[in-house]
C-alpha cells in the first residue's frame, strides 16, 4: 500500500496490478481536544465502536495495526456512509492542510439512507497456524544495520514448512514491514525474530506473542468478510471511552499488488 505521492513514483509495469478503489485513512483517538497527537483508544474499542457499526452498513474496512497505533482504511466512495454511521458516537474531524476541522454530516450526503440489513448466516471455517507472532519496532537510524537480513527475509526466505501438518495446524509464512510517518513497524513469527540482532528490536517488556486466525478456506474478498484485519492488534492498552475524538485524516491510499 502506498499513498498518492508514492504511487506516482512507481514505474508502469505489466507485473503491477492496481485496485481501482481509492482508500482514505481514519484514525480514532481519545482526549478532550481535536489534536493529531491524542492517545489511541485501542483495537478492542475500535472493533466494537467503529468496525462493527460500519459492517452493519456493508462498509468494507481495512484495519492496519502497527507497533505505534491503529489505522482504519475505508473506500473514498463510502465516506458519506462512514460519517453518518459514526456521527452519533464520535465527534468527527477532517484533516485539511494539516489542521483538523469538524466534518459536517449535512455537507456529505451522497444519497445516504440507513437501510435495515438482513442478518447473513454464512459460516466460514477458521484456521489457526501453529507459529506465534510478535509485533516489533526499530529506530529508523538502526535500519542500515539490519537491511541485508531484512531483504533476505522479505524476498528469499519464503520456503514452505518442511513438515506436512494439517491445514488448521500448519505454520504460515508471514512477514509485514510498514513505514508510516517515519515510524517502522514489523510483524514476524518468533522463529524469524531469532535471525535479527535482539538489541536493535523494540518490543513490549512482557515479550507477548500473538496467534493468527485465518477465516475461510480461500480468499473471500471485502464483500464477504465485511471487514478485514490486515495486521494483528498492537500492544497499546485500551483507554477510557469518555470524550472520544475521531479525526479523519484524508490521505489517499492505493493498493498495489505485485503479481
Amino acid at each position: 500500500m502506498v499513498d498518492e505521492d508514492g504511487f506516482k513514483e512507481l514505474h508502469a509495469s505489466e507485473y503491477l496490478q492496481v485496485v481501482d478503489s481509492t482508500w482514505l485513512v481514519l484514525n480514532v483517538s481519545s482526549n478532550g481536544s481535536a489534536s493529531l497527537n491524542n492517545q489511541p483508544i485501542g483495537v478492542t474499542k475500535i472493533a466494537k465502536s467503529v468496525i462493527a457499526p460500519l459492517a452493519e452498513h456493508n462498509v468494507s474496512v481495512l484495519m492496519l495495526s502497527t507497533y505505534q497505533t491503529d489505522f482504519i482504511l475505508v473506500r473514498e466512495k463510502d465516506l458519506p456512509v462512514v460519517i453518518h454511521t459514526l456521527a452519533s458516537e464520535f465527534e468527527i474531524y477532517k484533516e485539511e492542510n494539516g489542521e483538523l476541522a469538524p466534518a459536517n454530516c449535512e455537507d456529505i450526503s451522497n444519497g445516504f439512507h440507513k437501510a435495515k440489513q438482513e442478518f447473513n448466516a454464512t459460516v466460514h471455517p477458521i484456521q489457526t497456524p501453529q507459529n506465534r507472532f510478535c509485533i516489533l519496532s526499530i529506530a529508523p537510524e538502526t535500519l542500515p544495520a539490519i537491511a541485508t537480513k531484512l531483504i533476505d527475509v522479505l524476498f528469499y526466505s519464503a520456503s514452505p514448512p518442511k513438515d506436512g501438518a494439517a491445514n488448521n495446524q500448519e505454520s504460515i509464512t508471514f512477514f509485514a514491514f510498514s513505514l508510516i510517518e517515519g515510524y517502522i513497524s514489523i510483524v514476524m513469527d518468533a522463529e524469524t525474530k531469532k535471525k535479527f540482532p535482539s538489541d536493535l528490536l523494540l518490543t513490549s517488556s512482557s515479550g507477548e506473542l500473538w496467534r493468527m486466525v485465518r477465516i475461510g478456506g480461500q480468499p473471500l474478498g471485502f464483500g464477504e468478510l465485511r471487514y478485514t484485519f490486515f495486521f494483528p492488534p498492537h500492544f497499546i492498552n485500551d483507554y477510557g471511552a469518555a470524550d472520544q475524538r475521531f479525526p479523519l485524516e484524508v490521505n489517499r491510499i492505493w493498493v498495489v499488488l505485485d503479481l
